[in-house]
Parts: C-alpha cells; sequence; structure tokens
C-alpha cells in the first residue's frame, strides 16, 4: 500500500467564501480546531505553516507543514514529513453545491511504511477527530 486515508464529509449552510475566511485565518484555527493549536504561517504556494498537533491519546508533536496545494475559497494541502518513512498531507476541500451551501471534505493522508503504520494504530482516533474538527468548524461558521 502507497498511502492511507482518513476523509470525511461536512455539510455547512454557508458560502465558502465565508468559511474560507475561518480557515484561512491560521491563528484563530483554534476557535474551531482542538487538535492543530498554535497555528502559525501563510497560506500561499511554498508557504510554512508550523503547529502543535495534540490528537487524543497520541502523544503531541510540533509539526512543520509546506503549502503544496492551495485555490482560495477553494482547497487547502499542506505536506508534513512526519519522520524516517513517514509523510502526511492535511486536506481541507470546499465545494459550493448551490448558494450558501458548501461541502466541506477534509482529512489527511499518510504515506510511507512508517506513516501507515502510525494511521493503522491510531486510525479510529484521527476519524474522530477529523468528524469533531468539521462539526466545530460547521458551529463556528453557523453561529
Amino acid at each position: 500500500m502507497d498511502s492511507t486515508r482518513i476523509e470525511t464529509r461536512i455539510g455547512i449552510r454557508a458560502s465558502a467564501e465565508r468559511i474560507w475566511e475561518l480557515i484561512g485565518d491560521l491563528e484563530r484555527w483554534q476557535h474551531w480546531n482542538p487538535y492543530e493549536q498554535n497555528v502559525e504561517g501563510a497560506i500561499r504556494q511554498g508557504a510554512v505553516i508550523r503547529y502543535q498537533e495534540a490528537y487524543p491519546d497520541i502523544p503531541a508533536r510540533q509539526a512543520q507543514a509546506v503549502v503544496v496545494d492551495w485555490v482560495p475559497v477553494g482547497k487547502l494541502v499542506i505536506n508534513d514529513k512526519r519522520g524516517f518513512l513517514s509523510n502526511s498531507s492535511r486536506f481541507i476541500i470546499l465545494d459550493e453545491v448551490e448558494k450558501g451551501a458548501t461541502i466541506v471534505t477534509m482529512g489527511i493522508m499518510f504515506a510511507g511504511l512508517r506513516g501507515e503504520m502510525f494511521h493503522d494504530k491510531h486510525r479510529a482516533k484521527l476519524r474522530q477527530a477529523m468528524e469533531q474538527i468539521g462539526e466545530r468548524l460547521k458551529e463556528a461558521v453557523e453561529a
């Protein structure tokens, strides 16, 4: 297996522009994302984003990811070299299906032997965390 993925989707009653306002404000991620904290950096091709990753029952770690793909009001993909034989890609994709209604797809893809092993060991916790991030994003946007 080359990679493994955890992906969730949630419908939000808001425009993609409104949702992107929260996603694009890295310093305020902690208001809707309890697992990736102290986020700093910029969203632009090749930029570095630093944050503390603290998923339930998994040791916290400082992450340094690079923006590898982004489309304003549409997509953010960051890659993180987690260690020897382990990489991850964190992604958020917005699809406004009608005016004021957007599907948000978010998740993590793991690559490399150790990345796949990490995924296998923590899959349930990470899936639950991704679902909670989506719910909190929805609450923040719709409030």
